[in-house]
């Protein structure tokens, strides 16, 4: 696969991959390389059917076609093992999301990356622990101010209950 680097594979995450220990649950050859700018796609928030459900409880990210948008985000390198486990995490495996190549701008230049769009995508808020878990990440790896500050404004669902972000807060204690 193009990006790859000794047995790894260059991965842009927008979501809740963001943050670091998110991402290890499934992928512990997950390293940090930089953050980066998607031009001509924009963020979005939704579910792969009307009235889904899923372990978020509401809506999660992708990204669409949008000329003169940006999305933010991060850049990890993955072992060629852990692609499956990506993708399985990712809902490939079910036809949730599709994955893609795309060039993200770093101050290292344009990086070829695996990324992943939503298919048979509808719009709804995500849950507050959702847009917790992004806001977060985007924090810990130092995303721009303005683009958290965008991240921040987002209408959540109001959701309530237990969530995958209880399993992120035992692995991190």
């Amino acid at each position: 696969m193009s990006g790859a680097v000794c047995g790894r594979f260059m991965y842009f995450a927008f979501g809740s991959n963001l943050l670091k220990e998110r991402l290890l649950l499934a992928n512990p050859s997950a390293i940090f390389c930089t953050t980066g700018r998607l031009k001509d796609y924009e963020l979005n928030f939704g579910m792969w059917e009307k009235h889904g459900d899923n372990a978020w409880h509401g809506g999660v990210a992708t990204i669409e076609c949008c000329p003169g948008s940006e999305v933010w985000g991060v850049i990890w390198t993955l072992s060629n093992e852990d692609l499956t486990s990506l993708d399985n995490q990712e809902g490939v495996n079910l036809g949730l999301y599709t994955p893609l190549e795309v060039s993200v701008e770093t101050d290292k230049g344009l990086m070829l990356c695996r990324t992943y769009q939503m298919n048979n995508f509808h719009a709804c808020r995500p849950s507050p622990q959702y847009k917790q878990v992004v806001c977060l990440g985007a924090e810990q790896n130092g995303l721009p101010a303005e683009y958290l500050k965008r991240l921040e404004v987002i209408q959540t669902n109001s959701y309530s209950g237990p969530s995958v972000l209880d399993r992120i807060r035992t692995v991190t204690k």
